[in-house]
């Protein structure tokens, strides 16, 4: 399947891709013209997928470690399996790394206590929020072919007269 030029460089239309859909599932919308938007959603629907098909794939693992006090405990761990290892690290090739960033208002000790353990907050978003959602949703309407995107054509923009569009997940 080809892909469209956007009138760039190879490297140039990589990275606008990719910039572009990191922000559309960082923050659910975006507004672009409708060649990338196109371009965009496909890319998305793709990452999503992947999501989506391993986002189960976990092992439960039992560790003995040593407490404050010396004694031995038993800690459960839940790490991510050879499906969702191989999807999450192909996801972290397309996508930039966006920092988590702190609430107004929320003090620098709870954004701490909330963050500590995210090391990739967009590909957490992708696996603990998207991927059960249009899992769930796939399954209540016996349609397993994407869908994960919408693009709504907006306009003509002023200057150049770009076709416009919003893209969303829907």
């Amino acid at each position: 399947m080809e892909q469209r030029k956007l009138g760039r460089a190879t490297d140039q239309r990589m990275a606008l891709l990719r910039n572009q859909t990191t922000q559309l599932l960082w923050y659910g919308r975006i507004e672009t013209t409708l060649e990338r938007a196109k371009e965009v959603s496909r890319m998305a629907e793709k990452l999503l997928t992947k999501a989506i098909n391993t986002y189960l794939d976990t092992v439960k693992k039992v560790e003995t470690r040593k407490d404050a006090k010396g004694k031995d405990i038993q800690v459960e761990l839940v790490n991510d399996g050879p499906k969702k290892l191989a999807a999450r690290r192909a996801i972290m090739r397309v996508l930039y790394e966006i920092p988590e960033l702190r609430q107004q208002k929320e003090s620098k000790a709870s954004f701490k206590e909330r963050t500590h353990n995210i090391k990739h907050p967009l590909i957490e978003k992708m696996f603990n929020e998207y991927a059960p959602k249009y899992d769930e949703r796939a399954k209540n309407s016996n349609n397993n072919y994407g869908g994960y995107t919408r693009i709504i054509k907006i306009g003509f923009r002023r200057g150049d007269a770009a076709e416009m569009a919003i893209i969303e997940l829907v």
